[in-house]
């Protein structure tokens, strides 16, 4: 479900490309030191836009520094860290920690059941930390379960539960900012749980799996050829949301990096999708 908020690297300077990374490095670490080396396999660039925004909002203290790293082959490389990577990385790993235990219950896959398992105490002191955070978790599984269930035809629905998950997580605390910070989150949200969707048309249409876009098109009697575009009409219209939500905040730091990710970053997943669809089409 997530990796979908990420920088366009190729259109990056090269100190805000080491700076993304330092920043990405950065919650690699703190996932280590919050759940062990293990914890490393559930690092996502999700989380790192996450430390960007509220890095760039609150400006806390920051602790840069370089230091070899065995996931490169023993390379010295930059590492940014403060307080919002360590709660980026308890996001990530109560985030991880159910979406796996949820995976386990649905195709009883044993690895997803291993890693669960691995995630599992440091899990439990991170709903106790943010207990508002892992009520919003449950709550976002709790209704996407019935949505699937219900075979919702509106996939909007479905969003907006991942919007509304998310945007509790992009609230560090309720203070002046939360109100945009939610508003972000929620429409992040929705992209992500949207862009999945439509990435997993052709794969669920196969295996019969739910794919809300899919069921959508039937219910509106929406061609086939008019899909494409309205999955990207539907898309854009959302990170639309997102990015002037970002732009109504006071954030100078890393504002570039931000940018680079919400009006270019976030389409490299669309884009690879699109085009590997119409070379598929092409070849048939």
């Amino acid at each position: 479900m997530f990796g979908y908020i990420t920088v366009n690297k190729e259109e990056l300077r090269l100190r805000e490309w080491k700076e993304y990374h330092a920043y990405y490095c950065g919650l690699c670490r703190a996932l280590k030191k919050e759940a062990g080396n293990n914890a490393r396999l559930i690092l996502t660039y999700d989380m790192t836009f996450l430390i960007l925004i509220l890095t760039g909002l609150y400006e806390p203290e920051s602790k840069c520094y370089q230091q070899r790293c065995a996931v490169h082959l023993g390379q010295q490389e930059k590492i940014c860290e403060n307080k919002f990577s360590f709660y980026a990385a308890d996001m990530n790993i109560l985030l991880s920690y159910y979406n796996l235990l949820d995976d386990w219950e649905d195709e009883r896959k044993v690895l997803r059941r291993v890693l669960a398992k691995l995630l599992e105490k440091p899990c439990q002191k991170i709903a106790k930390k943010y207990p508002r955070q892992n009520q919003a978790i449950l709550q976002y599984l709790k209704n996407l379960k019935q949505c699937e269930q219900n075979q919702e035809k509106n996939p909007d629905l479905p969003a907006g539960y991942t919007g509304e998950l998310l945007g509790e997580i992009f609230v560090w605390k309720r203070d002046e900012w939360k109100d945009s910070l939610f508003s972000m989150g929620y429409h992040l949200g929705k992209f992500i749980y949207l862009m999945d969707a439509y990435e997993d048309l052709e794969e669920d249409k196969k295996s019969g799996n739910y794919n809300s876009f899919s069921l959508y098109f039937i219910e509106k009697g929406i061609k086939e050829t008019e899909r494409e575009q309205t999955c990207y009409q539907i898309l854009r219209m959302i990170v639309a949301e997102a990015a002037k939500e970002f732009e109504r905040l006071p954030i100078l730091k890393n504002s570039e990096i931000i940018r680079n990710i919400l009006y270019s970053g976030i389409w490299m997943n669309y884009e690879r999708v699109r085009q590997q669809r119409v070379k598929g089409i092409t070849e048939k």
